[in-house]
């Protein structure tokens, strides 16, 4: 069970939504501590070809960085994904997943979906830009958020209008963090 003293907000959602630039912009605007994808710095490393034990190796990583954000934390901890995001990946990826994501029980306060209205950006590690890829990975997604029961809210908009309509999620949510 988490030790938490704040709340965590985590961005989820498909590759090339704006998860990271929002993560930063979020925790810019609330003064909080960000949490980076742990899952991109290991595939800059490994690769995209990943197996059910790399997959299970970035949720717990990812999991341990946001726990100890947390420790640190005085206002809230935004997250660039978890490891509910990260077994939408092993569905996506390998059509299965590990029985470690089913025990995992250390949800954020408040997952903010992003949704796929951003033009997709390719780059080396970028796998799924496909229109009917991005809506498949779209919908596991929500799928995942529904299934486990967590608050969460869709944040869909260009530019600034993203970043404004996630606040008002945050706020509309949790309430006032600053």
């Amino acid at each position: 069970m988490s030790r938490r003293r704040v709340p965590v907000i985590c961005l989820h959602g498909p590759e090339s939504v704006g998860k990271s630039m929002l993560t930063q912009a979020l925790a810019d605007h609330f003064g909080a501590q960000a949490v980076a994808e742990y899952g991109r710095d290991y595939c800059e490393i490994h690769g995209t070809d990943l197996t059910m034990a790399d997959l299970v190796e970035i949720g717990r990583v990812q999991t341990d960085l946001i726990a100890q954000a947390a420790d640190r934390a005085e206002r809230c901890v935004i997250a660039d994904t978890d490891a509910l995001m990260t077994a939408v990946w092993a569905d996506m990826m390998l059509g299965a997943r590990d029985p470690w994501f089913g025990r995992w029980d250390e949800p954020a306060d408040l997952y903010l979906l992003l949704d796929i209205d951003l033009p997709f950006i390719r780059d080396d590690l970028r796998i799924y830009g496909g229109d009917e890829e991005r809506q498949r990975f779209f919908d596991l997604c929500r799928a995942e958020l529904v299934a486990r029961g967590v608050r969460w809210r869709l944040v869909s908009g260009l530019g600034e209008a993203r970043l404004a309509n996630a606040l008002k999620a945050i706020e509309g949510t949790i309430g006032p963090l600053n």
